[in-house]
């Protein structure tokens, strides 16, 4: 029956296939499921039809371009997990309140030259609070900075093949038809040429077309900031030392808001003054600071009956005590009480390491801060204790903390396996596919980052989009539906000069991208772009880095990168922000990019 089926519509089989192509960017625009679904759906409506079977689905899987981007994802997060990126900000916070403009000027080059070799996603997230207070610093709306932190993030993803998995993905389905493999720096000449365009676009228009609106919290940024308190032991290696001297305490790191010493609180001066065994330290810090702080020997952070040393130490088993965070709900009966006096450090072994309040910073201490509703805790424990928070209903979202102590002494360890990744991959010793694998592998045996960690900085929905996309162009080729777009596009462009050719080809791919997702375009349009050119007696590797490019340079839309969502959630942007500079800026870049292609290539 199923038989029968199949060969009744094989004759018609490429018009289907473009009306399953139809049906999937229309799913993708209309978005009333993720891209994910829509593409899954896409490989079961191909096995339906009969353009694939189940090899060419698990053929999609040999596809060396997702193992490579899901290496670099691995990469990325062990700099963040090894605080590189956080150390370089934490340099750039301090330079900033001496010239504050020259480091937003910086942040953006270093945006611009990290984004070429690691995923810009994790580079905006952690830059986005970072550009917030350097925009008040300033004295400038933070909506004046923050769509340029996105855009040249994506400027930087275009200089080299390993900037966006969009460039890995369109080369691994260009060797998959038989082209060779592109070169780590092949196309930095055309990145370079088309992130000129794109900086002297947001340098001219910017001020006129970037809006300048006021946060609608000023104070968002406070949010991350965690009330706390350093007990001084009498082995700290910092003894004897002044607090503004020592490097764990340093103001890009911990803000010491106060002293607590032989009963008397002192508030000013304090950076002055010598550390001494028994002080307790008021400060301030990021949940992963106050981490860090706990896994170390010289201090004993927050409170309660928690004991036993450094409770965090990554000596010990990682069963033995972990981090939770809990809200306080407004029912909770300690609500106006000291934090201090919160039943549940009586009944359980438990230790608050830190408080935070939204847009305010409790005080006057840890023990004396009035609990409020929505406080939310930062809490050691061990597994035990875990069921006890959960079953206590005053307790909203108890959950295992996102934050972890960086592990700054292997940063040089995840620094030095990116660059020999880059380097392997670039002198043809390795495909960037096995030289990310070996990269990771080293990162894993040194505890760079923990399998756990490692898995969950790969963007999934990401690789199952890919190789679903995969599939689907599988199926289009063996449907002959891409041989029926080349053979109606390619008497067009038959008869017109070269760089108008790249700009047509070019204006394709990008309208799509604003509309689906990058890496779906480029699975659609990389063999359209061979086709045209075999059909048109050219060399393909142009259409290539044309069909690159364009999928990779999405200005206009919030939606159409995921950076650019990222910024848009941040700031009281609007959809037609985006627009009004993204529109020049498609323009621009996407015509340098074609003048790059034609004259380099």
């Amino acid at each position: 029956m199923y038989a029968q089926f199949t060969a009744l519509i094989a004759p018609y089989s490429a018009v289907l296939g473009l009306v399953l192509l139809a049906a999937l960017l229309a799913g993708f625009i209309l978005e009333r499921f993720p891209p994910v679904v829509i593409a899954t759906a896409g490989v079961a409506a191909s096995l339906i039809l009969g353009f694939i079977d189940i090899d060419d689905v698990l053929g999609a899987f040999a596809n060396a371009a997702p193992v490579a981007i899901a290496a670099l994802f691995i990469l990325s997060g062990a700099l963040v997990r090894t605080g590189a990126i956080e150390a370089l900000v934490g340099v750039l916070i301090e330079r900033a309140k001496k010239k504050p403009r020259a480091v937003v000027a910086e942040l953006f080059g270093g945006t611009l030259f990290s984004a070429a070799f690691i995923n810009n996603t994790p580079v905006v997230i952690i830059l986005t609070p970072v550009m917030r207070r350097l925009a008040r610093t300033v004295g400038v709306a933070s909506t004046r900075l923050l769509i340029p932190l996105s855009y040249i993030a994506i400027l930087g993803g275009l200089l080299t093949l390993v900037g966006t998995s969009t460039h890995l993905l369109v080369d691994g389905v260009a060797q998959e038809l038989g082209q060779p493999a592109f070169g780590i720096f092949e196309i930095t000449g055309v990145g370079l040429v088309a992130a000129l365009g794109g900086i002297l676009v947001l340098m001219v228009l910017g001020p006129w077309l970037l809006p300048s609106r006021p946060d609608r919290d000023a104070e968002q940024d406070q949010g991350h900031d965690v009330l706390s308190e350093l007990a001084v032991r009498e082995r700290c290696n910092a003894i004897g030392s002044t607090i503004g001297s020592i490097h764990a305490l340093r103001p890009s790191r911990v803000k010491v808001l106060g002293v607590k010493r032989e009963g008397e609180t002192y508030r000013r001066g304090v950076e002055a003054m010598k550390l001494r065994a028994g002080d307790h330290l008021i400060i301030k810090a990021s949940p992963h600071e106050l981490a860090a702080l706990a896994s170390g020997e010289d201090y004993l952070v927050g409170i309660g009956g928690l004991r036993g040393g450094n409770a965090l130490s990554t000596r010990k088993r990682p069963t033995d005590v972990s981090l939770f965070s809990t809200t306080i709900a407004p029912t909770h009966p300690s609500v106006g009480h000291r934090l201090a006096e919160i039943p549940m450090l009586s009944r359980l072994p438990i230790r608050i390491l830190g408080l935070s309040r939204h847009r305010h910073l409790p005080g006057p201490d840890l023990p004396n801060a009035r609990i409020r509703a929505a406080d939310t805790l930062l809490i050691a424990a061990r597994g035990p204790e875990l069921e006890s928070l959960r079953e206590n209903a005053h307790l909203l979202g108890v959950s295992v903390a996102q934050a972890a102590p960086y592990r700054r002494s292997k940063a040089p360890i995840a620094l030095a396996a990116l660059v020999g990744t880059i380097l392997l991959a670039a002198t043809g010793v390795l495909s960037i596919a096995v030289a990310a694998i070996l990269a990771v592998a080293l990162l894993l045996l040194t505890r760079c980052i923990d399998p756990e960690e490692a898995w969950s900085s790969i963007d999934g929905n990401v690789l199952v989009l890919i190789y679903a996309m995969l599939a689907v162009g599988a199926g289009l080729q063996n449907a002959g539906s891409v041989d029926l777009v080349v053979d109606n596009v390619s008497p067009l462009l038959a008869d017109v000069p070269p760089l108008v050719q790249l700009l047509i080809v070019y204006a394709m791919t990008s309208l799509l991208t604003e509309m689906v997702t990058n890496n779906a375009v480029a699975v659609i349009m990389a063999p359209v772009a061979i086709g045209l050119a075999e059909q048109l007696g050219i060399d393909p590797r142009p259409m290539l880095v044309a069909v690159m490019f364009a999928a990779s340079a999405s200005f206009a839309t919030p939606v159409g990168y995921q950076t650019n969502t990222i910024v848009y959630a941040a700031a009281d942007y609007r959809f037609v922000d985006f627009f009004k500079i993204g529109l020049p800026m498609n323009l621009i870049v996407g015509l340098c990019s074609c003048l790059g292609i034609y004259f380099l290539f």
